[in-house]
């Protein structure tokens, strides 16, 4: 982001009450492009539903081959707070039969849990054959949300960090297929949405006091994002950003690039097909842009 652009940025954060019913016209005109977003309008509507129906039908396919195969897989969804983790999971799971696809999304740990082996919870949690678990959120709460608001020591960090990969390596071994997904968005998008939780009666409940502490700790989060991008990525469990001011973009090519990366049995590759590059990547120019 140019320095302009920056300052930019700062002096809404700094003028922005969530508080306020009136949205600043300022921060809105800036949504959609912040953080380096390359499209200018979200996807249409009528494109998006025909797109999704179709790609939602090919995870169905998934599904029976996942079964039939007693496969394994394991989704990571990582992020920005308000990126669309909840919602790009809905999507995924809205037709899948819930007897064998399951969202995991863990509360704080309790006391018997905090006296565990951190990972032990998570393993608890793992697909069995034929089965598929999302996570929305996961082990990385450590690395992410603990480290930023002081809840997990230097110590428990470093160690973290360290053994992630090798935990992660051993799901793989055996046999897992481990996606990661960090999902960002442009900080002034990250005001909008926390603003529209805060003002809409029915999104309320998503707001909760640690997004209202991270509002000035956009930067933080940057350090302990791109830390945790270094230390875990890894070629047998890489991260796939996925850029998120767009929610209709995110949900299908989120699906995309799992569905392009599995040989399943009646892939349609002309819906199944790779996701836009300008959404979904791989590597520096998206880890540290993210």
């Amino acid at each position: 982001m140019a320095s302009n652009d920056t300052d930019k940025t700062a002096s809404f954060v700094a003028e922005f009450d969530i508080e306020d019913p009136e949205f600043p016209q300022a921060i809105d005109d800036a949504t959609m492009s912040s953080g380096d977003y390359p499209y200018e309008k979200r996807m249409k509507r009528a494109d998006y539903e025909r797109e999704l129906r179709l790609l939602q039908i090919e995870l169905v396919k998934l599904q029976n081959w996942v079964r039939e195969q007693n496969e394994r897989i394991v989704m990571v969804f990582e992020g920005r707070d308000a990126a669309g983790k909840g919602g790009t999971i809905k999507r995924f799971m809205q037709h899948l039969n819930p007897r064998y696809a399951h969202i995991a999304a863990l509360a704080k740990p309790n006391e018997s849990e905090r006296g565990q082996w951190y990972f032990q919870r998570y393993v608890a949690r793992l697909p069995t054959s034929g089965d598929m678990v999302l996570f929305d959120r996961s082990w990385y709460n450590r690395s992410g949300v603990e480290r930023v608001m002081g809840f997990s020591t230097d110590e428990q960090i470093e160690r973290f960090l360290a053994e992630a990969p090798d935990f992660e390596s051993q799901l793989v071994r055996d046999g897992i297929r481990l996606y990661k997904f960090w999902l960002t968005i442009g900080q002034e998008m990250q005001l909008k949405r926390f603003h529209d939780r805060r003002h809409d009666p029915l999104k309320r409940w998503k707001l909760s006091p640690i997004d209202i502490a991270s509002l000035d700790k956009w930067d933080d989060y940057t350090r302990a994002k791109e830390d945790m991008f270094q230390h875990t990525h890894t070629t047998t469990a890489p991260w796939t950003v996925l850029r998120a001011n767009d929610k209709r973009r995110l949900r299908v090519n989120a699906i995309r690039h799992v569905l392009s990366s599995i040989d399943y049995a009646e892939k349609d590759a002309t819906v199944a097909s790779a996701p836009d590059p300008n959404i979904v990547g791989s590597g520096p120019d998206y880890f540290y842009a993210a």
